[in-house]
């Protein structure tokens, strides 16, 4: 079975160039025959309005973005400033009508769930896939520390675990019900299974029939240091709502942020910790095809036409939305890749 995603308000423009590889690399697929090259692969970025730079507000960790009836619709995590980290947030959405450059927020997309609940304290890293005419929107929960005495979450490396839950409305804007079956994905009860402490970054592609969700893992054996460890992975459904089976062990390690896209039929994906461009013919068997990445942008999504209505097979327009800012501060970049 084969199965398989590819990503300030008024602020100074940024131009980055990424400088990579002297070489064109390529990958060829004894499976399938498949021959991939990827040219130097160059970021540029540019300043967006809407969803940049707030005193209010700090966001992060935006979804792939989607056009429907000639409207661009992202979401993201959203947190009270000075908060930072999407453990403290909840998932709103905006909308563009010139391809990225200027944003509306148009409001919450999804809240806290219910007390007790997995997604009761926050609800981040969402991401989307149209299938079938519904909008299915993917994101991480995290409830109170067990045991806390104030009902608080202290973000640890011991108990705070996270899931994936699933959301479902008939329309970009909502609203988004919650499916009867959440979470759609849990972490593994193997304590040294490299996703056995937090799972993350749901990334969305339908292929051969399937529906992957592509995700990121920490394993609880490697405590404060997991998050430079982490590994990305899949699991298979045969609808959006699961249920999902996982594939054997991790796919691609260093992978700290999911960023993946279809290509010459099978499946890019960007490594962020060790700065690659890495290609599967099969979406599974990931080899490095570019390197010594620099400036890559950060917790990114692309604009991703195979998570439209259809799910058309086309490649990706080559922009996306990024994470920027330091301390205190979090907002958005709109970036491009050639």
């Amino acid at each position: 079975m084969k199965k398989v995603k590819c990503g300030l308000g008024i602020v100074i423009a940024l131009v980055l160039c990424i400088t990579s590889c002297n070489s064109i690399k390529k990958e060829k697929s004894e499976k399938k025959g498949v021959e991939t090259v990827i040219d130097s692969i160059q970021f540029s970025y540019k300043e967006l309005s809407g969803i940049g730079k707030d005193s209010l507000y700090n966001r992060r960790d935006n979804s792939d973005i989607i056009k429907v009836d000639g409207t661009y619709y992202v979401w993201y995590t959203r947190m009270v400033s000075p908060e930072t980290a999407g453990y403290w947030g909840t998932i709103w959405y905006a909308t563009s009508e010139d391809e990225g450059y200027t944003w509306k927020e148009q409001g919450m997309a999804l809240g806290l769930g219910e007390n007790g609940k997995f997604d009761s304290h926050s609800v981040f890293t969402p991401n989307i896939l149209t299938y079938q005419g519904k909008y299915y929107l993917y994101y991480t929960g995290v409830k109170p520390t067990p045991g806390n005495a104030n009902n608080e979450f202290e973000n640890n490396s011991t108990n705070d675990i996270t899931a994936i839950g699933l959301a479902v409305a008939g329309s970009p804007d909502g609203p988004f019900v919650r499916v009867e079956n959440n979470p759609v994905l849990e972490i593994s009860n193997v304590a040294s299974n490299f996703d056995s402490f937090r799972i993350d970054d749901a990334s969305m592609l339908v292929r051969d029939d399937k529906v992957w969700l592509f995700y990121k893992g920490r394993s609880i054996i490697h405590g404060k240091s997991g998050p430079s460890k982490t590994q990305m992975s899949v699991a298979y459904a045969d609808s959006p709502e699961g249920p999902f089976e996982k594939h054997d062990g991790p796919l691609l390690d260093k992978s700290h942020e999911v960023l993946i896209w279809a290509r010459d039929g099978g499946v890019a994906s960007l490594a962020s910790i060790n700065k690659t461009i890495n290609f599967a013919a099969d979406g599974e068997n990931f080899s490095v095809i570019q390197d010594s990445l620099a400036d890559i942008p950060i917790a990114p999504g692309l604009y991703r036409p195979h998570l439209e209505n259809g799910n058309p097979e086309t490649e990706i327009p080559g922009w996306g939305i990024s994470l920027k800012g330091g301390k205190g501060s979090a907002y958005f970049a709109r970036f491009e890749m050639n």
